[in-house]
């Protein structure tokens, strides 16, 4: 069933909607809670919890793109019930992704909304200087939390190559927020 099809089921409020949501985009959706959450039985919940958040939110909305839709509520409630783990000392599987990018992003980022909102339009501005492959890899490794292992599988490298060039991103994206006067 074609996204726009799906939509219209969720503005007539058909329960059908959630079905051909977990059959169109589940696996995708279940891929990126499991890559952030690495518990199986989380991510079950907090795809649950997408399909409801998805109904709850069409309407009045009609996205432009479901799977980005479904993927920044995922998203969002992954990491979510990953801070509320964290506090219970529960996960370690998103403390490796946070980690490296502890070295090039503030700790106070996330302290101010006017820091937060500077630090992102310098954050954008480096992605779009990127060429296209590498700012890919830099959002599937950071925003959809793909290993550098299937990264490197995908590009014909090794993991540790890989993780060279991951590194050298992270070290660009420093040295540009120094640049730009975030203290790190």
């Amino acid at each position: 069933m074609e996204d726009n099809e799906i939509i219209r089921l969720y503005h007539q409020r058909d329960e059908e909607a959630i079905a051909q949501t977990d059959l169109a985009h589940g696996a995708f959706c279940r891929r990126l809670a499991f890559h952030l959450l690495s518990n199986r039985e989380d991510v079950e919940e907090c795809i649950n919890d997408t399909w409801l958040a998805a109904w709850m939110r069409m309407p009045p909305d009609w996205p432009a793109s479901l799977r980005a839709f479904l993927g920044r509520i995922t998203r969002n409630l992954s990491i979510s019930r990953f801070r509320k783990m964290r506090a219970a000392k529960r996960y370690a599987g998103m403390e490796v992704l946070l980690s490296e990018l502890d070295e090039c992003v503030p700790d106070n980022a996330t302290q101010l909304q006017l820091e937060q909102r500077i630090i992102s339009e310098i954050i954008t501005h480096w992605l779009d200087s990127l060429d296209r492959e590498e700012r890919i890899l830099f959002v599937r490794r950071y925003w959809y939390a793909d290993t550098v292992k299937e990264l490197a599988a995908e590009q014909g490298m090794t993991a540790n190559q890989m993780a060279r060039r991951m590194q050298r991103l992270r070290e660009s994206l420093r040295l540009t927020l120094e640049k730009e006067g975030v203290e790190i």
